[in-house]
């Protein structure tokens, strides 16, 4: 059977992380064994006296904030498992979709699977407005760029089978790493299949964690990779 490592990149989510927590345990994943791995990048307030509740699962703990690409590379080297999904804490994203996307890896159909929050349209309802014209511009930069035909690069929901990431060398600390994970597969001639789900966005800017100059350093990484990495 195959095995599954969910890593949830933390910071600051102590409204969200028993929540989202739950929701990842209710779930079956397609009879997958799982292992979630948490990883805590320094947050400053109560996620990581949180965490330490979850002894049933793999917590680790920066000692200093680096940011997402950070938390998630950190989550990659603790990973053995067959497949790898990430997961935001913010519950922005339903774990129930996992069900539409793993069965793509599971049957052997894909080994790169990405969840599109823009493969049905009343998704943008959800979105706040300049995040959705960011989302829709990097994806479509992302697709001259590298010649693709994505919906939604900076998607959170993004599967691989593991041994696709076996060779690849991520450095991303920050956002960008959504840009290099999509630039370093499609580099090696994968092509990413993408499958439709929902998405629950943050109302307000309150708790959020991107910024526009993260959007500006997205489109630095997208040219960086393409020519240079």
């Amino acid at each position: 059977m195959s095995r599954l490592d969910i890593i949830i990149p933390v910071f600051n989510e102590e409204d969200n992380l028993d929540k989202i927590i739950k929701k990842v345990e209710e779930n079956d994943y397609c009879g997958l064994e799982k292992r979630i791995i948490i990883v805590d990048d320094c947050s400053k307030d109560k996620s990581k006296d949180i965490l330490s509740n979850y002894k049933n699962h793999t917590v680790i703990c920066h000692k200093k904030n680096m940011g997402k690409g950070a938390a998630i590379r950190t989550g990659l080297s603790a990973s053995s498992a067959d497949i790898v999904i990430i997961q935001d804490a913010d519950l922005e994203y339903d774990p129930q979709d996992y069900n539409k996307i793993l069965p793509h890896i599971i049957n052997n159909e894909e080994v790169v699977v990405y969840g599109s929050r823009f493969l049905e349209n009343k998704s943008f309802k959800s979105f706040l407005f300049l995040s959705y014209l960011a989302n829709i511009f990097l994806t479509k930069l992302t697709n001259i760029i590298f010649k693709s035909n994505l919906t939604d690069m900076e998607t959170c929901y993004k599967a691989f089978r593991r041994d696709v990431l076996s060779d690849v060398q991520l450095k991303s600390n920050k956002f960008e790493i959504e840009v290099e994970l999509t630039a370093k597969v499609i580099k090696k001639g994968i092509k990413i299949k993408e499958i439709p789900i929902s998405y629950n966005g943050r109302k307000y800017r309150n708790g959020k964690k991107i910024s526009a100059i993260d959007g500006l350093h997205a489109i630095f990484a997208l040219l960086y990779y393409k020519f240079f990495n």
